[in-house]
């Protein structure tokens, strides 16, 4: 994954159609970030953006940020309390498995939609969409 491919074959707009056909079902909230910069420890970095971008806030605990570091081809998915609570390890583990395939296909965009869905289904399972649920964050991805 070469920094400058990933950011021009990312394509914004199906990413953030993504997420919001996701949390059409849920009260989960998802959010990706694509970091410009090397860090040292890319899931150190996810969870300091996790915490940047309000994501501890939501009314459940159940936000999942999917965190992209291409300059180092690496990324990482954190999830809130709630969600971590119900999914176990073998779920981020199958995730991150999805996400590795698509990326050595090249197909950017694919990974990050198809890792929104699929962690979009796990939170509609056990984060059904309540009738006074509102979106809490936004949908768009974010970059530093």
């Amino acid at each position: 994954m070469k920094p400058k491919e990933f950011l021009d074959r990312l394509d914004d707009d199906k990413v953030t159609a993504a997420i919001a056909e996701a949390e059409r079902k849920s009260s989960g909230e998802i959010r990706v970030f694509v970091s410009n910069e090397k860090p040292p420890d890319t899931l150190a970095a996810a969870a300091v953006q996790f915490l940047k971008l309000g994501m501890d806030k939501t009314r459940e605990r159940n936000g999942v940020l999917i965190f992209f570091a291409p300059k180092l081809q690496q990324f990482a998915i954190v999830g809130d309390e709630g969600i971590d609570a119900k999914c176990g390890l073998d779920f981020w583990q199958h995730i991150a498995s999805e996400i590795t395939s698509h990326l050595k296909a090249g197909d950017f965009t694919e990974a990050v939609v198809d890792a929104v869905t699929h962690v979009g289904n796990v939170l509609a399972k056990h984060f059904p969409r309540s009738p006074d649920d509102r979106n809490e964050l936004p949908n768009q991805i974010v970059r530093d």
